[in-house]
C-alpha cells in the first residue's frame, strides 16, 4: 500500500507538468485539455482543466517517472527503475487477484470481463494549473414549460385587460414652461433697461468731456519769453458776437502784452475780460458774420497760431 501511495504521489505531480507520464511495463498516462461544460445528470457546471486516461500500449521507458523517483527518494536511477518495477508488479498482481486499486487523485484500476486493464479517471483530477482551485458549480434546471403553463391557466380563468388611459400634462413641466417664459420676459426687460442706462451715462460722459475741454481751453496760457515792457496802446473796438481767440491769461500784464505783439504784426486785437476761470481773453478779431469768423480763423491758424480758436459770445459795447 505504501508503494502504491507513494508512485501514485509522483505520478500525480508530474501529470501537473507533462501531457504525458509513462510507468515503463505497465502504460502511460495522458493529459488531455477539456473546456468548462455542463453536466446534465448532476445539474453542474464543471470548470475548464485537464483531464487523464490511460493508454496500455506505451509501456517503453522514457526516464521521466525514474529520474523524479531517483531525486525525490535520493537514490540512484538503477535503484528507482526497480522501485517503479515493484509498484507494477504489486499492481498486475492485485488486479489478476480482481481487486480494485486507487490510485489518489488519478484514477482507478480493474480488469473486465475479457481481462482486459479498464481505467477510470478521479473525479476530482484536474492537472490544469491554470484552473487551480475552481470547483463545480450547481445549476439547477430551470422549468420553464411549468411556469408557462402556469401563466396560461391564470389568464384563462382572469384574463388581463389593458386600458389604455389619457396622459394628462405633468404640472411640473406647466410651472417650468411658465417660468421660462417669465425669465425670458425679464431677460428682454433687463437689457431694455439696461441699454438705456448705457445710453444714459453716455450722455453724461460726453457733458462731463465736453465741460473739461472748454475749460482745458479756456486756462489755456501761452508762455512768453523776454516778456515786453508794458505799453499803453489804444485800441479801436471791435463789433460782433465770433470773437478769434489769440489766448487766455492768468495775469492781465501778459494780456496787454499779447495785445501788443499782435498790433505790431498788424492785427487789431480786443481784450474781452475775463472769463468764468479768471483768465483774461485776447482776441485776434471779432466779426458779425460766422462765415467771415470762421475763415478768418482758418487763416490764422494756418499763418499766425495753429492754437487759436472760436468764441462765441455776445458783448455790449
Amino acid at each position: 500500500m505504501f508503494v502504491y501511495m507513494q508512485l501514485a504521489t509522483y505520478i500525480s505531480d508530474l501529470l501537473y507538468r507533462y501531457e504525458c507520464v509513462i510507468v515503463p511495463g505497465f502504460g502511460a498516462f495522458i493529459t488531455r485539455y477539456e473546456s468548462a461544460r455542463i453536466d446534465a445528470a448532476t445539474e453542474t457546471f464543471l470548470p475548464p482543466g485537464k483531464s487523464v486516461m490511460f493508454n496500455r500500449q506505451l509501456q517503453t521507458n522514457d526516464g521521466i517517472l525514474a529520474n523524479y523517483v531517483a531525486n525525490v527518494e535520493g537514490q540512484s536511477y538503477t535503484l528507482a527503475l526497480q522501485t517503479i518495477r515493484n509498484f507494477t508488479g504489486k499492481l498486475s498482481l492485485a488486479l489478476s487477484e480482481g481487486k480494485t486499486v486507487t490510485l489518489d487523485n488519478v484514477g482507478t484500476f480493474s480488469l473486465n470481463e475479457e481481462q482486459a486493464v479498464q481505467f477510470k479517471p478521479s473525479a476530482d483530477g484536474n492537472f490544469s494549473t491554470a484552473s487551480f482551485g475552481l470547483a463545480a458549480v450547481g445549476a439547477p434546471k430551470v422549468s420553464r414549460e411549468v411556469y408557462k403553463e402556469s401563466v396560461e391557466a391564470l389568464e384563462e380563468k382572469s384574463p388581463i385587460l389593458f386600458t389604455p388611459e389619457k396622459r394628462t400634462a405633468s404640472p411640473y413641466l406647466k410651472y417650468a414652461a411658465i417660468g421660462l417664459i417669465a425669465l425670458t420676459v425679464a431677460g428682454f426687460g433687463g437689457m431694455k433697461l439696461y441699454e438705456g442706462q448705457v445710453q444714459d451715462y453716455n450722455f453724461a460722459e460726453k457733458q462731463k468731456a465736453e465741460t473739461k475741454l472748454d475749460s482745458q481751453i479756456q486756462q489755456a496760457t501761452f508762455v512768453i519769453e523776454n516778456p515786453l515792457k508794458a505799453m499803453n496802446v489804444t485800441v479801436p473796438k471791435q463789433k460782433g458776437k465770433y470773437h478769434v481767440i489769440a489766448g487766455a491769461f492768468r495775469i492781465e500784464a501778459n494780456a496787454e502784452k499779447k495785445m501788443a505783439q499782435l498790433t505790431q504784426r498788424g492785427f487789431t486785437p480786443r481784450l474781452l475780460g475775463t472769463n468764468k476761470y479768471g483768465l483774461h481773453q485776447v482776441v485776434f478779431s471779432s466779426h458779425e458774420d460766422r462765415i467771415e469768423a470762421l475763415q478768418a480763423l482758418r487763416t490764422i491758424k494756418a499763418t499766425e497760431n495753429k492754437d487759436a480758436w472760436l468764441l462765441v459770445k455776445d458783448i455790449s459795447e
